[in-house]
């Protein structure tokens, strides 16, 4: 199993960015993948998720800002982030785990995934 994410840089605040996450060795469309993002000195954190039926949870931190959406057929998630902050400065790590519910799964924390992709910096400045 692999996650490989990608799109991370260095921004501006109040602009975007898209990450992407391309799955390998699972059968993507029955999974539940999540976006976490670690600060250096915090701890991972949640930011959003997506069942595999679509539906979507985010962090509060991020609802409005950012939206997560999937494409089964490239086997990716997509994280979009428009109106960055600063406080948005982290690495990314995309996850992903089996469905366990039919229409949801608020799967909020890291404990919750079985796999982690390696993660991809975000840089906002002021």
């Amino acid at each position: 199993v692999q996650l490989q994410a990608c799109g991370g840089g260095l921004m501006l605040a109040g602009g975007s960015l898209r990450l992407s996450c391309v799955a390998s060795g699972i059968f993507f469309s029955s999974y539940t993948m999540g976006w976490f993002r670690q600060a250096p000195g915090k701890e991972r954190e949640f930011v959003a998720t997506i069942h595999s039926s679509g539906n979507t949870y985010y962090a509060d931190s991020v609802k409005g800002r950012f939206t997560i959406s999937r494409d089964n057929a490239k086997n990716t998630v997509y994280l979009q982030m428009d109106n960055l902050k600063p406080e948005d400065t982290a690495v990314y790590f995309c996850a992903g785990r089996p469905v366990r519910s039919v229409y949801s799964d608020h799967a909020t924390t890291p404990a919750q995934y079985n796999y982690w992709g390696q993660g991809t910096l975000v840089t906002v400045s002021s």
